[in-house]
């Protein structure tokens, strides 16, 4: 089995492979939740049936073909902080990682597929995608979630689907979600209308880590709110012709202010680089947030394309439990503050100052050479 230090050797397939037509969609996560037939669901079961539980559904997840070599633990084996790093790189949640006895996480080498043994349901599978492919995600899941009812026997009713701890779960058992970078909404002050339009059609929004969280460096996650009554497809198919729209605003509000306001987005962009390349301390808050603006920077040419990549692991990398395994000890918060600004001007060291030729442009018509801009 893979051991936790060779798990975060390398970032995620999905932290590294955004697209440069989906720059605001990151990345489509599909979520399946299910049930053992005739054993108590997790929030009631006692130690005794959790560990039942775990004997019967960890060995059937490590034996899928596409989990060959996985990282595969009892949540009791690791400690706090391999923990909330496995919160901040999207692969447990929060609630899971707060349980201890009978609970478990098997997670593929590329971080593509993870499963939570008796997390709120006995199993609950997803899979991360960069980009908008929320169906190429769920063909991916529900060819393992077939695999395992081969050997599993789910709790199912004909009537209401899967039967899950949570009703909003019940029936498809499916949660399609999407994490999407909105900067240029948020400048322009468009972003509650966009939300709140979302949020009419029955669509969840929430932050950075899901349910209960704020949004932090323009980041917001899309998802649906309930499965019963619906197929998969559809769910999927009305998420996806959403993620586009919002995708399609934010588009439009950045070339709306690279139109109306170029020097504005530059200062932002300009002010942002600045700060991370050269302070010694900064708080996770702000960095986030001047993130935000070097990624917006790298989708609008203002630094090269792969700095979006950059920005993206960067994203995980200067979370609280991932600089703790970094420094590998307990800090301090002002540790903590030095080491992120440390990492962050070491990463961007070799990234130049932005730059952008149609403002070249602008200002050479502008100003002429000599650098009188009265000179007829």
């Amino acid at each position: 089995m893979m051991r936790f230090s060779t798990l975060l050797r390398h970032p995620a397939d999905w932290m590294v492979g955004t697209q440069k037509d989906q720059c605001a969609v990151i990345t489509s996560r599909i979520r399946l939740a299910r049930n053992l037939k005739g054993h108590s669901f997790p929030g009631w079961a006692k130690k005794t049936e959790r560990a039942e539980t775990m004997a019967i559904l960890r060995p059937a997840v490590e034996d899928l073909p596409a989990m060959k070599d996985a990282f595969s633990r009892e949540l009791g084996d690791l400690t706090s902080v391999q923990k909330q790093v496995l919160v901040e790189r999207h692969l447990i949640s929060r609630e899971h990682a707060a349980r201890v006895d009978g609970s478990g996480a098997v997670i593929e080498r590329s971080q593509s597929f993870s499963f939570m043994l008796n997390e709120e349901d006995h199993l609950r599978m997803q899979s991360i995608r960069p980009g908008l492919k929320l169906k190429e995600a769920y063909d991916a899941l529900s060819e393992l979630d077939s695999e395992l009812e081969e050997k599993l026997e789910y709790a199912f009713d004909p009537t209401l689907g899967y039967l899950t701890t949570c009703p909003t779960n019940l029936g498809t058992g499916l949660r399609a979600s999407a994490m999407l970078h909105l900067p240029a909404l948020v400048l322009s002050d468009q972003i509650g209308q966009v939300l709140q339009a979302v949020h009419k059609i029955g669509l969840a929004v929430r932050g950075l880590y899901g349910e209960g969280t704020e949004s932090l460096g323009n980041l917001y996650q899309i998802s649906n709110q309930s499965t019963l009554g619906e197929s998969e497809e559809t769910i999927i198919s009305r998420l996806e012709r959403v993620i586009s729209q919002v995708a399609s605003h934010e588009q439009n509000a950045r070339e709306k202010l690279m139109e109306d306001d170029p020097d504005m987005v530059a200062d932002k962009i300009g002010r942002a680089y600045g700060v991370l390349k050269h302070a010694y301390l900064i708080e996770s808050k702000e960095a986030l947030n001047h993130l935000s603006l070097l990624r917006l920077g790298g989708n609008l040419g203002f630094f090269p394309e792969e700095t979006v990549n950059l920005c993206d692991v960067l994203l995980m990398d200067i979370q609280q439990a991932h600089l703790q395994l970094h420094a590998g000890m307990k800090l301090s918060p002002e540790d903590r503050d030095s080491i992120r600004a440390e990492i962050m001007r070491s990463r961007l060291q070799s990234l130049e100052s932005p730059d952008n030729l149609s403002l070249k442009n602008d200002q050479s018509d502008r100003f002429p050479e000599d650098g009188n801009p009265n000179k007829s």
